[in-house]
């Protein structure tokens, strides 16, 4: 059995209207910079998945408690404006999930620049080793001894 192809569309149009509504609607002030970066709806369209992340800079530390909460409060709300903005017959559960994505990202990016260091760290001690014996153990054919 294939997919819905109703699945994709409808996973666009409850980002765009969650995230101009809680651009424009939401209020609360828990709610931090917020940015919704992918919805996943189930095959019978009755549950949705909106995953995001919350900016940190320094002038605003990321508050991720209160902005988790800010967004289990709303979530009735929510749910009710995308069954009314898209028509929809039976308006999907939201389930906010905090997206990692960009944590995974900074530990990757320390784990190649901790690499990046081991190499150059054996580069040098590569240069200053010296051979145990000649540089060059093998006998070659002009200094073989001459067949008596």
């Amino acid at each position: 059995m294939g997919e819905n192809p109703r699945i994709p569309v409808l996973e666009d149009r409850i980002h765009e209207v969650l995230a101009r509504y809680l651009e424009r609607r939401v209020k609360d002030p828990r709610l931090g910079f917020v940015t919704l970066t992918q919805v996943r709806l189930t095959g019978d369209a009755r549950e949705a998945s909106v995953f995001y992340t919350v900016l940190d800079t320094p002038d605003a530390p990321a508050d991720l408690a209160g902005t988790a909460a800010a967004l289990e409060s709303a979530k009735g709300l929510l749910r009710s404006v995308v069954g009314k903005t898209l028509g929809l017959k039976f308006a999907p559960t939201l389930a906010f999930v905090r997206d990692a994505t960009t944590e995974q990202a900074h530990d990757m990016e320390d784990l190649l620049a901790r690499v990046q260091r081991a190499d150059a760290e054996l580069a040098a001690q590569r240069d200053e080793t010296k051979y145990a014996g000649d540089p060059d153990p093998y006998r070659h054919d002009a200094e073989a001894e001459p067949a008596a």
